[in-house]
């Protein structure tokens, strides 16, 4: 198909613009028929599921807890391989891949299989296109727009391009092609990201539990199960001597802020902006919070999965956070930073309850549990210059290839969408 010898026209359909004037527009029910087979009497019991990343997966690769058992399956409807699957309530997010499975499928789904006159692969990538799931939104039944259940008869109104069938044969074949390589290319980056991260783990915990010689130093039994050898000169410290409690009330006016595993101590505002949710900010009653000061070690309700949190800020933040005052005698601020953001500190601090679940709040008395280990002062700073340095060069090389995995993405998106509706030429 050669872009110059094509006539264009005007599709009438928004997310479509302009196709080749010999393309018609057509509505899904057309072109596509949903398969509606039950899987009663049970004719598998092998489930399939839908994720934005992966398309239809086998549910047991999905990480999901528990077995469906089979009254829980009759309910449910069969998919074959070629079948377009996608979530009525999430398609407008990009729920929704091609099948290469015959198995069952969650009654929120639907399975749709080509007519004589499409190519199922070809509509595929039509369904992969953010413009044309954007278009869907408004066509469900619900509350939240994103969780909206778009019925069957909706779906069936919504018009497509339809090309001739040659050419979403060849259309399709030739974006299996790109797509493999834009794929392999993000497997690859994805790759380096997930080492690099790995890397820069193993870094902090060796750096902060045994220094940056640890061939030319003498080691010593610790006494702690986190850390059972560090080198000969360190101390081991109740942490009640290195850190007391702040229990400073907040003062009206002050900054609300909230802590974050992924941000650090960050004001709400912020927090909404970069997350998208909104905080529940206290207008009076302002006892309910407490003060944070720059320099303040903060035990977070979700610690125990990701550390302790440091302070840049000064304000009011939540009741339910411990903020740590450090000891200048025996604390180098950066030092500890790493420490508290080590694997081997934040396993110290699951060992610390037997309940351990999503949600439960560290406390001062978990925390207190802990012995640390405390290099001399100036030991301390020359690991937390070391690490800074270090981790920040790991953290370009990713933010690197972070954006070059966004652009990947978008170039994918904005691919597919010129080659199905006919402004790419092929």
């Amino acid at each position: 198909m050669s872009k110059q010898n094509i006539e264009f026209k005007d599709s009438g359909i928004p997310w479509i613009g302009q196709i080749p004037k010999h393309w018609e527009i057509k509505r899904l029910k057309f072109i596509l028929n949903e398969r509606k087979e039950n899987n009663k009497p049970v004719k598998t019991d092998f489930i399939l599921s839908l994720t934005n990343e992966k398309g239809v997966i086998p549910y047991s690769e999905k990480g999901a807890q528990g077995n469906i058992s089979k009254d829980d399956i009759t309910g449910y409807k069969l998919a074959y391989p070629n079948d377009i699957i996608l979530n009525s309530m999430n398609v407008v997010i990009g729920s929704v891949g091609l099948s290469s499975y015959f198995g069952a499928i969650s009654p929120v789904y639907y399975a749709l299989y080509s007519k004589e006159n499409s190519n199922i692969k070809f509509y595929n990538y039509v369904f992969q296109t953010s413009v044309f799931q954007n278009s869907l939104k408004g066509l469900g039944n619900g509350i939240l727009e994103i969780r909206m259940r778009i019925p069957m008869s909706n779906l069936n109104n919504v018009f497509l391009p339809l090309p001739p069938l040659n050419e979403q044969k060849k259309i399709a074949e030739f974006l299996d092609k790109k797509c493999e390589i834009i794929d392999k290319r993000l497997s690859n980056l994805e790759r380096k990201i997930k080492s690099l991260k790995e890397y820069k783990k193993s870094l902090i915990s060796e750096c902060v539990t045994t220094g940056l010689n640890p061939t030319n130093m003498e080691f010593k039994d610790s006494g702690i199960p986190w850390c059972p050898q560090i080198p000969s000169d360190w101390q081991v410290i109740n942490p009640k001597i290195l850190f007391k409690q702040r229990n400073q009330k907040a003062k009206s006016g002050e900054i609300q802020y909230t802590a974050s595993q992924e941000f650090g101590i960050i004001s709400q505002e912020e927090y909404t902006r970069k997350t998208g949710y909104n905080m529940v900010k206290v207008l009076k009653g302002f006892d309910i919070l407490k003060h944070v000061e720059v320099g303040d070690f903060v035990i977070s309700m979700r610690s125990f999965q990701g550390g302790l949190e440091y302070s840049n800020v000064s304000g009011s933040i939540s009741s339910a956070y411990v903020m740590l005052i450090p000891n200048s005698k025996f604390v180098n601020n950066r030092y500890f930073r790493w420490l508290f953001k080590s694997s081997k500190y934040i396993d110290a601090l699951q060992s610390t309850t037997n309940l351990i679940r999503d949600g439960q709040a560290m406390r001062y008395s978990n925390f207190a549990l802990i012995k640390l280990i405390v290099p001399s002062l100036n030991e301390q700073k020359e690991i937390a210059e070391f690490l800074d340095k270090k981790c920040e060069k790991i953290d370009r090389l990713n933010e690197n290839y972070t954006k070059q995995i966004t652009a990947l993405k978008e170039y994918k998106k904005s691919l597919i969408y010129e080659c199905v509706t006919g402004k790419k030429e092929i």
